[in-house]
């Protein structure tokens, strides 16, 4: 069983910057892959970044490619943190970000959220 806490959420004007966090506690593998998605008001959810086990690995969905960057601790010390760097905000970005983990190509455990809002 994994848990996963999301923090660093926060209002924003247009181009700027946040960094979320997950911190990861429990039962993981190297098996795992980690990775953000987002929710806005009216819409599904949506993949915005995936990264490998290694860190070495990462994927983006075309509407953040050049401005999120995806990282992780190395789990196999105490801290396990993920983080995704949010540069040049856009109003569109505005939504619930969550964390995920996937194990064996399902995303199977995830956050409880949080919120960004990027004002105009």
């Amino acid at each position: 069983q994994v848990q996963l806490v999301e923090s660093g959420g926060g209002l924003v004007q247009a181009g700027g910057s946040l960094r979320l966090s997950c911190a990861v506690s429990g039962r993981t593998s190297s098996n795992d892959e980690m990775g953000w998605f987002r929710q806005a008001p009216g819409k599904e959810r949506e993949f915005v970044a995936g990264i490998s086990w290694s860190g070495g690995t990462t994927y983006y969905a075309d509407s953040v490619k050049g401005r999120f960057t995806i990282s992780r601790d190395n789990f196999d010390n105490f801290k396990k943190t993920v983080y995704l760097q949010m540069n040049s905000l856009k109003p569109e970005d505005t939504a619930v970000y969550y964390c995920a983990r996937k194990i064996a190509r399902i995303w199977d455990s995830w956050g409880r959220g949080t919120q960004v809002t990027v004002s105009s």
